[in-house]
Order: structure tokens, then C-alpha cells, then sequence
């Protein structure tokens, strides 16, 4: 895709992005000077409203995950552009008195409603999520979850106990196990790593297999092939580790547990304490 493109399409999400957006509130020009121009300056003014730095800000929050990434500066140039085309349609609305449209209050009031609804239930959430309840599940899971093993070992896999036999002779004079994987194994992604399975735990293998290699040390070779369903196995362990999750592999999972528990709490609390009137779906009476 040609930079040209690539432009053209940034420029059409941020278009749509602003369609999807909540527009700046608009400013009368006696307000122009109300917030510190340090922290927040003024980039555009717009037959006399305003439009800051943080409509910016509160814009990119609204645009896909990549352009969320980027600084703010890069996409000043675009999206400083698309404002005022978003402000001038506004201001152009709003003189023909659109805002006070039946359907279109209605459509604000909904979407009024869905913000409190999503701070009244941030502010729970961050109440309950705090770091010291946070570590407190994560002690809970470890204690619960204790860390597991996990072995790095290669194999050869092949067709018979004596073919298996031959190449643990051969291992025993000296020879490569990966050469020998390479040359031999029946397993196709073995030839060009050597017979490489990477890290697995216990229970990722099939139990004739896994017993024998959790039963090796890290640089030993079983000293007899293993049958398995697949067929006859040499088998050789690399590395023995013990692998637990850390509380920042936990810590989003955790964070989203504990929001989904206060979410329905929080319901549960309201409905218990709230008179709630049910009628059919044409409105009549139950």
C-alpha cells in the first residue's frame, strides 16, 4: 500500500471517528480565556468557539487501537482539520435551531444517560479495584495455583522399538541428536529443529510421553524408547523450569474479575432497593 493510500484510508477512520464522537461543547468567546492556556491551549477558534487541546485528546480516545498508539502531534495535522469541518457543521445546526428537535433531545438524553451510566459504574469499579485488593487476588490465585513444571525436550520419533533401539545406539557412540532427529524422525516439523518440542507441562503431552520426559534431568536422554500411539519415541530433556504467572501477566484478568463482581453487585443492590413496574410488550398491565 502506497503512503499516499495509507494516508487516505488514516483519513477517512479519523472521519468516521469524529461522525461516532461526542463534539466538543461550544464555547461563546467570552469563555476563551477561562482555562489556562499552558495546560490546555486553544488550536482552532471557530466563529468565536473554541477548540482546545483536550477535544483532541478526547477525540484520539475515540479512534481505533493504532491511532490511540501514536502521539498526538502526528495526527494534529488531520485531525485539527476534520474539528473544524465537525464544528462548523455543529454551529451550523444549532442556527437552525436542530438542538431542540424532539428526536434529536431524545437522542442526547440517551446518550447522556449511557455516560452516567458507565461513570457511576467507573467510580465503583476503581473503588473496588485498588491495588491492595488486586495483590490480595493474586496471593489467592498463587496459593490456589501452585507453580507448575515444565520440561524442554526434543525427540525422534519413528516406526518401530528397533529402529528406536538403533538410534539410542548411535546417540551412545557420540552421535547428533539433531542430525540424528533430522535424518530419521517421522515427525515433520522434527527434521528442521532437531526433533525441538519447546516448553510443555505435563498434561500437554500424552501420558506415556510426558511420564518419561518429567522423569528426566535437563541434558538426559531416556535410556529406552516409549511407545505412544504415534509411535516409538527417543526422547531427550534440554531444560527443566518452574514457571508461575506473575501478578502483571494476572493483573488485567484480575482487574476484569473484580469489575464484573462489582457490575453485578451494584445491580443486584439497586433492583433490591428500587420499585420496578413490568408490563407487556403493547403496554398493558400484567
Amino acid at each position: 500500500m502506497s503512503s499516499f493510500t495509507r494516508a487516505a484510508a488514516a483519513g477517512f477512520v479519523l472521519v468516521a471517528a469524529l461522525a461516532a464522537a461526542p463534539a466538543p461543547a461550544q464555547q461563546a468567546p467570552a469563555t476563551l480565556q477561562a482555562v489556562d492556556a499552558a495546560a490546555d491551549p486553544i488550536l482552532a477558534i471557530v466563529d468565536g468557539a473554541a477548540i482546545r487541546r483536550s477535544d483532541m485528546q478526547s477525540l484520539q480516545r475515540a479512534l481505533p487501537a493504532q491511532f490511540q498508539q501514536m502521539p498526538l502531534e502526528m495526527l494534529f495535522p488531520m485531525l485539527i482539520d476534520r474539528m473544524v469541518d465537525a464544528k462548523l457543521l455543529a454551529i451550523a445546526g444549532r442556527r437552525d435551531n436542530l438542538q431542540n428537535e424532539p428526536e434529536l433531545r431524545a437522542r442526547v438524553a440517551t446518550y447522556e444517560e449511557r455516560l452516567i451510566q458507565d461513570a457511576y459504574l467507573t467510580r465503583r469499579i476503581a473503588a473496588a479495584a485498588t491495588e491492595e485488593t488486586v495483590q490480595a487476588r493474586y496471593r489467592k490465585f498463587v496459593a490456589e495455583n501452585p507453580a507448575e513444571t515444565e520440561v524442554s525436550a526434543r525427540h525422534i520419533l519413528v516406526a518401530s522399538e528397533q529402529k528406536a533401539r538403533e538410534i539410542l545406539a548411535a546417540l551412545g557412540r557420540g552421535g547428533d541428536f539433531a542430525k540424528l532427529a533430522a535424518d530419521n524422525t517421522l515427525d515433520p516439523s522434527g527434521k528442521d529443529s532437531g526433533g525441538d518440542l519447546g516448553f510443555f507441562k505435563k498434561g500437554d503431552m500424552v501420558p506415556e510421553f510426558s511420564e518419561m520426559a518429567f522423569s528426566l534431568k535437563e541434558g538426559q536422554t531416556a535410556d529406552r524408547p516409549v511407545k505412544t500411539q504415534f509411535g516409538w519415541h527417543v526422547i531427550r530433556v534440554d531444560k527443566v523450569r518452574t514457571v508461575a504467572q506473575s501478578l502483571d501477566d494476572l493483573r488485567d484478568e484480575i482487574t476484569n474479575q473484580i469489575s464484573q463482581e462489582v457490575v453485578s453487585a451494584e445491580v443486584d443492590r439497586l433492583r433490591s432497593g428500587a420499585k420496578i413496574e413490568r408490563f407487556n410488550f403493547d403496554g398493558t398491565a400484567r
